[in-house]
């Protein structure tokens, strides 16, 4: 797809978008203030409009009720119902959790607004755990009181490199049995009985090399113990200035852990630990001698053996690893090799227990995601499923059934292929039966005995219908929830209008939406904006009933609502190179991220066009993102300028070695070599045609903010004109929890007006 075929594509598209440009767009009303400002409270206008719109269940520990969210007057409220007699009642006490947590927190906190969307009982179900404010917390249910919960373990910087500023934990690890305890004292481990008397420790351990009390894994008969001992990384920091603290007057210095790309990763050495032999022995390593990174570490539940995950450096290799407790030999039971990239976003294996054990896996080895199984030598005893689709998750491996539990997409052909559905098939192979077959998207919640499942099923144009349904056979028990949005139509809401055209191998179908704005008359012509996200860890077009934000980069869809609102035709589109497709498609974006489906959402473009007398191209398109979204709004006006006319960049990752490590590894390789730099907009910053409006927060945790000044410093350089607006204090993409989010959003609509539209914008300053 790269080869000349890509570069004949790419003139043609240069050749038809010039031409284009001759169009002229009718002239246009500007938006006046009272229509922004409408705007820029759409989503507050919106959001108490539906009622019953079910969120999050999930299954007590029991197995005997379950809990959700749903839509009510005035906000959203958490109910709990129970399996077997449908008895439905609030899971907690609303305004009780709300004080709790706003004494705790010092904040503000409304009963029918609570800060979290989720939640877990406690193992006796006295209390609650969610995350919410930046923290983890517990809430007791029979009194108004609620705690910070603090992490056990020390912090790893993006997974790889542990916070060695953050002491180790210096509690000790029980045994199952509760007859030993571990502890890590002066880098080393020491065992001891319940008495306090010392059984073993080593003496080998120091600061460069030390074992680790998070790895401390007691095998479940507690006869040995499993740990790793670590050869620290990069201890590299990124510095910040927070110029505007709220408590002070004078700046604040802030560093944060931020390994690189090339950055050298912690190394962990698997040691087995025998208490009987008093044997502490490092596993040999020839299979996993170049790790990225070591995880998942789990025992069988017969302490036979112990498995985990080995990702080699440069992601091109991961391997499943079997350690025969009794000969301390490692064993390969997975190899995954990949001329591109093994994504290590959409892993999936898991350990068998019983028969022949050896494990099951989620593998691209023959184009699509699939799944495989292998015995405990490692041999592959059977595909499970195939075809041209893929296995997107896997709900539950139940060896007593003798079942896989998963969701899958692309498997009706005739469907969206981005829908999940849901699925069931053999672990032997075979009897491959499908569960869901509705034209729609599904999220399924198992039991866990895996009796029942509740599933939600919806599209952008289907508000969410939530269903209980009995496992064998998929047969309905009752309906929980069915949303109704009758007050949100009312108030304006249309549906999306998903649009399919085909990308630059011309048999490929790129899928995406048009919003159009909500007085939309089809006798004018409006200029068209993109909301790009290109990151290829996954897909991100909405297939679900998305308005509202209740789901991952929801508040930006709303945002598209309301851009569209002011005489725009806003679109969203997944170009090759993104997620859950074919491997193929996916393989795209391999060591160039700059391309980030470009030929495809040219193509996508011009197709709409001539599909739709009112959506106009002919003045350039407009472009907006944040994060990897940033990085290809910069992309598109310099080296698609003819095309891509105005764009408003946020907190983009302009230049991948500036970045962090995990992310930009996965997808551009190592070592860092020039493909890095092909991916640049900073190398390239000289050939900016177009308007750019640069928006990024202060304090970023996400992508080091010097990726910005780099950006703006070879701008300066090169001569060129740009718009740009920090925010002090904001996070990424300008701050999710803090920052002034509606005036970074009036600076996007205002700067599309004027240099899309060609409108003058209203006077800000001036007193009304």
């Amino acid at each position: 797809m790269k080869a000349t075929h890509l570069q004949s594509t790419k003139m043609l598209i240069r050749v038809l978008s010039t031409a284009l440009f001759c169009m002229v767009l009718p002239a246009q009303a500007a938006p006046d203030r009272a229509s922004i400002e409408q705007a820029l409270d759409l989503r507050q206008q919106w959001l108490p409009l539906t009622r019953d719109l079910m969120q999050a269940p999930a299954w007590t520990a029991d197995g005997q009720a379950f809990y959700y969210q749903l839509s009510v007057e005035g906000g959203f409220q958490f109910f709990r119902q129970s399996l077997k007699h449908g008895h439905t009642e609030l899971a907690f006490d609303h305004q009780q959790i709300a004080a709790g947590l706003a004494a705790a927190s010092a904040t503000e906190v409304s009963a029918l607004q609570l800060p979290f969307g989720s939640f877990r009982y406690s193992s006796d179900e006295s209390a609650i755990q969610f995350y919410a404010l930046d923290a983890q917390w517990r809430c007791e249910l029979s009194q108004p009181v609620c705690s910070q919960l603090d992490s056990k373990q020390r912090p790893k910087a993006f997974g790889v490199v542990r916070d060695l500023q953050v002491p180790a934990s210096t509690m000790p690890v029980l045994s199952p049995d509760g007859r030993y305890q571990a502890i890590i004292h002066h880098h080393n481990l020491q065992v001891l009985d319940s008495a306090g008397q010392l059984l073993l420790s080593t003496d080998d351990g120091h600061a460069d090399h030390f074992y680790d009390v998070d790895s401390i894994s007691w095998a479940p008969d507690s006869s040995a113990l499993l740990l790793v001992r670590v050869q620290p990384g990069t201890a590299r920091y990124v510095t910040r200035v927070l110029a505007a603290p709220e408590d002070q007057l004078e700046p604040k210095v802030i560093q944060q852990l931020y390994p690189k790309p090339g950055d050298a990763v912690d190394v962990d050495q698997p040691v087995l630990v025998k208490l009987q032999a008093k044997t502490v022995t490092p596993i040999e390593n020839a299979l996993f001698a170049n790790p990225y990174r070591i995880d998942q570490l789990a025992w069988q539940q017969d302490s036979s053996a112990f498995t985990f995950r080995y990702t080699e450096r440069g992601h091109q290799r991961m391997r499943i690893i079997r350690v025969d407790a009794a000969t301390e030999k490692a064993t390969a039971l997975v190899t995954e090799d990949s001329p591109t990239f093994v994504n290590l976003w959409a892993a999936f294996h898991q350990p068998l227990q019983h028969g022949e054990q050896g494990v099951v896996w989620l593998s691209e080895r023959d184009g699509w995601a699939h799944l495989y199984r292998t015995d405990r030598s490692g041999k592959q005893l059977q595909q499970l499923t195939s075809g041209n689709w893929r296995v997107r998750q896997v709900l539950a491996v139940d060896e007593n059934a003798g079942q896989i539990w998963f969701t899958a997409s692309g498997y009706y052909p005739e469907q969206d292929p981005y829908y999940e559905q849901l699925f069931r098939v053999d672990l032997a192979g075979g009897n491959l039966t499908a569960l869901t077959e509705r034209n729609a998207h599904h999220d399924v919640v198992l039991s866990p005995d895996h009796k029942h499942y509740i599933v939600r099923y919806s599209r952008v144009d289907l508000p969410y219908v939530a269903e209980l349904r009995q496992s064998s056979d998929g047969a309905l028990v009752r309906t929980l929830a069915q949303a109704d949005i009758s007050r949100l139509t009312a108030a304006g809401f249309r549906p999306p209008q998903p649009f399919v055209a085909k990308g630059r191998d011309g048999v490929t179908d790129i899928w995406g939406l048009i919003v159009k704005p909500q007085n939309f008359d089809p006798e004018k012509s409006y200029p068209v904006i993109e909301n790009i996200y290109a990151g290829p860890h996954d897909s991100f077009v909405p297939k679900s009933f998305w308005p509202f934000g209740f789901h991952a980069g929801g508040d930006k869809v709303i945002g598209m609502q309301a851009l569209a609102d002011l005489g725009f035709i806003v679109v969203q589109i997944d170009g090759m190179g993104t997620a859950n497709r074919s491997k193929a498609f996916h393989d795209v974006a391999w060591q160039d991220l700059v391309d980030s489906g470009f030929p495809d959402r040219i193509l996508w473009h011009q197709a709409a066009a001539d599909s739709f007398p009112w959506y106009s191209i002919g003045g350039g398109i407009g472009i907006y993102g944040a994060s990897a979204g940033g990085q290809s709004t910069v992309a598109a006006l310099l080296f698609h300028p003819d095309f891509y006319r105005v764009g408003v960049a946020y907190a983009g990752c302009y230049d991948n070695r500036m970045d962090k490590i995990s992310w930009n590894e996965q997808w551009l390789g190592y070592p860092v070599g020039p493909q890095y730099a092909a991916s640049s907009v900073v190398e390239q910053a000289h050939l900016l045609q177009g308007q750019l409006l640069i928006i990024n927060g202060e304090q970023d945790s996400n992508v080091d903010p010097a990726s910005t000044m780099q950006l703006v410093d070879a701008l300066i350089r090169a001569d060129k004109d740009f718009d740009l607006l920090i925010v002090p204090g904001g996070e990424h993409s300008v701050g999710r929890s803090t920052g002034p989010i509606r005036y970074v959003q009036r600076r996007q609509f205002d700067f599309f007006i004027r240099h899309l539209q060609g409108s003058a914008t209203p006077d800000w300053n001036r007193v009304q």
